[in-house]
């Protein structure tokens, strides 16, 4: 599969956090993907961006909380995270980046 400029619109960005990092001993990575990007296009997205086969994708859509700056109040995106399962063998160096 040949990268695509919609598989870049689909994957924002990788997380790196210590429950990502986690995960990647579980063989997962986790992704900042597009608010209305489906399953499946997260997984043709990262087989084709890495050169990876996908074993399984779970998706979770965090609520944007409510905050204030200089007393004007303010609301954050809504974020979602896809937390991709690789096959055996299979690994993505998420420090290189996009």
């Amino acid at each position: 599969m040949s990268a695509k400029a919609e598989h870049y619109d689909v994957i924002r960005k990788p997380i790196i956090t210590e429950k990502s990092t986690m995960a990647s001993e579980a063989g997962a990575v986790v992704f900042e993907v597009a608010i209305d990007a489906a399953k499946p296009q997260i997984k043709e997205a990262v087989e084709a961006l890495f050169s990876v086969k996908v074993k399984a994708v779970n998706t979770t859509i965090t609520k944007g909380k409510n905050k204030r700056f200089r007393g004007i109040k303010g609301t954050r995106k809504d974020v979602k995270k896809a937390y991709v399962t690789l096959e055996e063998g299979n690994t993505i160096d998420v420090s290189t980046g996009l």
